[in-house]
């Protein structure tokens, strides 16, 4: 059973750092393309950052030199580091592991909410 934790949420005040943290099971994230998305109030998911097994990263153009995702493929963990957060940055983050090899399959965590506020 595969399984994708998130951690690392909470409260943050405008311009302050988040560090966000998945912990995958059940999966090889070696293999697997890893993502954070996010998710406003009224609003679709959008991509915030991917890298594949590669090491090829890509960003939503809102999130670039702020936001940073990075892997410990040792720890089977993949993070998102968030800085100069702004308060349209509030959403809940999920995890998302792509695996690459046949069968393909997409997998989610159960999200981390993000708040940036005064």
């Amino acid at each position: 059973q595969v399984q994708l934790v998130e951690s690392g949420g909470g409260l943050v005040q405008p311009g302050g750092s988040l560090r966000l943290s998945c912990a995958a099971s059940g999966i090889i994230i070696s293999l697997s393309t890893m993502g954070w998305y996010r998710q406003a109030p009224g609003k679709q998911r959008e991509l915030v950052a991917r890298s594949t097994s590669i090491g090829r990263t890509s960003y939503a153009d809102s999130v670039k030199g702020r936001f940073t995702i990075s892997r410990d493929n040792a720890k089977n963990t993949v993070y998102l580091q968030m800085n100069s957060l702004k308060p349209e940055d509030t959403a809940v983050y999920y995890c998302n592991a792509f695996y690459e090899l046949p069968p393909q399959r997409d997998y989610w965590g159960q999200g981390t909410q993000v708040t940036v506020s005064s």
